[in-house]
């Protein structure tokens, strides 16, 4: 009789590890979208998960561990951004603003980490892959209209312009309202995006161009 129900305790116990380890991993991701890393203690996790520090250290080996498995598990869960049609800037602007409205603060955060926490990077690399892919594919109509290095050169532009750092220097420094910072983007992007001047240039593209040269 005992041999029969072992198999069930066994996944029962089993069952309840994960759990534990899952409202742990649940827990430092909502104090991660609260503030940064450095002032998140395995404490305060550990209360929230309704658990000890002990059993934290026993599932992740360490804050750091931690933080990396809460980071994959959100980036896993990322925000789908809403569908817009080809080339509808107020549109496509409007779908990237309500996904930096949801999560802009906490990325500026992890963005802020990377440089201290290397382990980041691929987590973030993926995040700048997949919004190079995003712009690429909702500003495909205007792009198409360049060739060779002015679509490449267009297309860095689009990636600045519609980047999380400029909606957060608009909405966070500037204190901009949302539909103000998003009128200037699409300001800049329409800017870039018309056909060049008759004389061949794009003004906005040589500013663009010169200050990367700068750099």
């Amino acid at each position: 009789m005992k041999k029969e129900t072992r198999p069930y305790v066994m996944t029962a116990r089993a069952a309840k590890a994960e759990a534990t380890k899952a409202r742990i991993r649940t827990s430092a991701m909502q104090l991660y979208r609260e503030r940064p890393i450095e002032d998140v203690t395995l404490d305060e996790v550990a209360l929230r998960a309704e658990t000890t520090v002990q059993t934290v250290l026993r599932n992740f080996g360490s804050k750091d561990n931690l933080v990396y498995a809460a980071l994959e598990t959100l980036a896993a869960g990322g925000e789908p951004l809403k569908p817009t049609p080809p080339g509808d800037v107020p549109a496509a602007v409007a779908a990237i603003y309500d996904i930096y409205e949801t999560f802009g603060d906490q990325v500026i955060r992890r963005l802020g980490d990377e440089h201290r926490r290397p382990l980041l990077k691929p987590t973030l690399d993926r995040g700048r892959d997949n919004h190079r892919d995003w712009v690429s594919t909702v500003f495909d109509p205007q792009l198409q209209r360049r060739h060779g290095a002015a679509q490449t050169q267009l297309l860095e532009i689009l990636l600045l312009a519609t980047d999380v750092t400029v909606w957060k220097l608009l909405r966070r420094d500037r204190g901009l309202s949302r539909p103000a910072a998003e009128s200037v983007v699409c300001s800049m992007v329409t800017a870039v995006t018309k056909e060049e001047l008759a004389n061949g240039t794009n003004p906005m593209a040589e500013l663009v161009g010169r200050r990367k040269s700068a750099s």
